[in-house]
């Protein structure tokens, strides 16, 4: 698929910075000790949602769903 791979070194969060965001992320919707398995497939569909469509600074301020799909979203 001629896409680069990056290993950052083990416990070098500052090397993953994306990655430590999106876990912030999750846990500001599903704080630690959350039930998971009382979550409803709604409840995980919507939350996917809303992270898809959040702009993210790494991407130039587009959501993740505007650079997969080429398009800009705009929920009403």
């Amino acid at each position: 698929l001629g896409i680069p791979v990056y290993f950052p070194d083990p416990h070098a969060p500052q090397q993953r910075g994306t990655n430590e965001n999106t876990n912030g992320l999750i846990r500001e919707y599903f704080p630690k000790g959350t039930d998971l398995d009382q979550l409803t497939d709604q409840d995980i569909c919507q939350f996917i949602e809303t992270l898809n469509n959040r702009p993210r600074k790494v991407l130039g301020w587009k959501s993740p769903s505007e650079i997969f799909f080429g398009i800009k979203l705009r929920l009403t």
